[in-house]
């Protein structure tokens, strides 16, 4: 650095330093085995900082340290022994002392162990670390068992149960109590698997978990959560393929006291389908996903920015000097557009169930038809062709049930938090003609989100025609006609609320002169009238037109030779 202030905390050091011997042939037992060891030591001082970061994310947690802690001078020293037989069967333990200046100072040590035993898996990985400071002790255990087995007699099916907890026990040496960061929770799994090599799987699982919370020397047990998850994949069929995961989750509360949590029961649920039907006629997908959670309440504010660079200008309706969120609107012109909309989460939060519902489908009667052959009515249908997609998310106020059906509720429905759905459907006619074509396009999208001051809701639907006509090989044309509706209800400012029906048409023919020159000539009619309010109308005409050439390789190469 150039500045001659504060140069005693400019320079920092760290390094890492480890030795690895591995596949070192030692026999024990008379059993022939492989030797694995490790040491190492890794230094990082007070002031070095890093460009990105040091250690895993986490690194504290492991630690049982703060998630932001102050810098100090760092040691850590690790060695480690293993050994692995033929089989795979294997056995490695490792130790870690991790000093810091801040009169931290830890010894983590872990075993990993895996055997395989007539069949049966067995696979443990536990640590316990003791750590000492000027305030505090603790020991932190956490073990991880795993026993599984796989039938062959009965369709290769897995069957298994594990255990993994954390017990991380903090005492203050001061009043001889528990820390607040000390925890313990124990999850017991049973489960049962099919062959995962095969195209169609299925699972079941079962899980119990239990979570303690510090009470004077003691970490008490406050709740307890029953889960069971089921999931399958059907890919064995390249025309029809199914996922499906559910999980059931029931949480009970055993020492209210300790607790805020309420008892509750939750599903989360996920499906996806695909279809390939009929040599291509009918393609697409599905997804149906349920569930429960909580809602963030939103707000929104605005922000300047440099002129040009935003979206929204503010006009000062009440000349009280003040900006509202009332008096924000899209800039018509690029010099005011100095404002840009800024949504913030909120700490509030409303319990909510979800459900979410996608399609996507398209029919395609040329793929059952052949054209050459075809005649009459055969060969009408073959031109046409349509495609369908519709999209639905929906969040609402949790009433002690769950949410299956996305189609219920309106956008008025009190208990409706946020809606999201779009609907699209397309005719197509003479799609792949050369010639001409046409196409008919239905557009449906409702939005409602919940803010801070309350609901605001938003609603387009469109229609839409467009032809197309390629008159001769270098002249084509095509004209867009369009109608709908665009309406904003925000009951919290009335005055900006508006239903927008607009109609227009688009003419435009085309001269094409190989890939060099494209001439482009359009017309564009708009009409725009509010239906509330003060009844705005708006009609705009626009004579639009574009040339564009392109200089080609060869071209551009024969010009910078010479």
């Amino acid at each position: 650095m150039f500045s001659s202030r504060g140069k005693s905390n400019d320079n920092g050091a760290a390094t890492k330093l480890q030795f690895i011997k591995d596949g070192q042939p030692v026999k024990l037992f008379n059993k022939a085995l492989q030797l694995q060891a490790n040491a190492g030591i890794e230094y990082v001082q007070k002031t070095f900082r890093p460009l990105e970061r040091l250690r895993d994310v986490e690194f504290n947690r492991n630690w049982s340290l703060p998630f932001i802690t102050t810098a100090a001078d760092e040691r850590l020293l690790n060695a480690g022994i293993g050994l692995t037989d033929k089989t795979g069967n294997r056995f490695h333990y490792n130790i870690v002392n991790y000093n810091r200046s801040d009169t931290f100072n830890g010894f983590k040590q872990q075993l990993e162990y895996f055997a395989e035993i007539r069949g049966w898996k067995f696979t443990n990985n536990v640590s316990l670390t003791n750590i000492t400071t000027s305030t505090e002790k603790g020991i932190y255990l956490r073990p991880m068992v795993d026993v599984s087995k796989r039938i062959s007699s009965f369709k290769s099916i897995l069957v298994g149960a594990s255990y993994q907890g954390e017990h991380n026990k903090l005492l203050n040496r001061a009043f001889d109590t528990l820390t607040p960061f000390s925890f313990a929770f124990n999850i017991w799994q049973a489960y049962l698997k099919s062959d995962n090599s095969k195209p169609n799987k299925w699972g079941i699982t079962y899980f119990t978990r239990s979570d303690f919370y510090p009470v004077a020397k003691k970490l008490l047990q406050a709740d307890r959560s029953k889960n069971i998850s089921f999931f399958t994949e059907l890919l064995k069929s390249e025309k029809n393929q199914l996922k499906l995961n559910v999980t059931y989750r029931k949480l009970e509360i055993t020492n209210p006291a300790l607790t805020t949590q309420k008892a509750d029961e939750s599903l989360l649920g996920r499906a996806e389908y695909y279809v390939n039907e009929l040599k291509g006629f009918l393609t697409g997908n599905v997804l149906y996903e349920v569930g429960a959670g909580q809602e963030q309440k939103r707000e929104y504010s605005y922000v300047e920015v440099p002129a040009g660079q935003g979206e929204y200008t503010w006009n000062d309706y009440n000349s009280n000097g003040i900006a509202e969120l009332n008096e924000f609107e899209v800039a018509l012109f690029q010099d005011q557009r100095k404002y840009i909309r800024v949504f913030t989460p909120t700490n509030e939060y409303v319990k909510a169930n979800y459900v979410q519902f996608n399609y996507s489908f398209a029919l395609n009667p040329k793929m059952l038809i052949d054209f050459s052959k075809a005649k009459g009515l055969t060969k009408f249908v073959s031109r046409m062709s349509t495609a369908s997609s519709l999209q639905i998310s929906k969040k609402t106020i949790a009433a002690g049930s769950f949410e299956f059906n996305p189609f219920t509720k309106a956008l008025d429905d009190a208990s409706l938090l946020t809606l999201s759905s779009f609907f699209s459907n397309t005719f197509f006619f003479n799609r792949v003609n050369p010639k001409w074509g046409m196409d008919i396009t239905h557009v449906l999208n409702n939005n409602k989100s919940l803010l801070t001051y309350g609901v605001e809701s938003r609603k387009q639907r469109s229609l839409s025609l467009k032809l197309r006509w390629n008159i001769s090989r270098n002249i084509t044309s095509s004209i867009t006609a369009r109608s709908g509706i665009n309406n904003l209800n925000t009951p919290k400012f009335s005055n900006r609320n508006y239903e927008i029906k607009q109609t227009g048409l688009e003419p435009s023919v085309s001269y094409v002169s190989g890939t060099r020159l494209r001439v482009t000539v359009g017309y564009a009619f708009s009409d725009k009238k509010n239906a509330v309010g003060f009844a705005e109308q708006t009609t705009s005409n626009i004579l639009n037109s574009e040339v564009k050439y392109n200089v080609l390789p060869a071209a551009a190469s024969m010009l910078s030779s010479r």
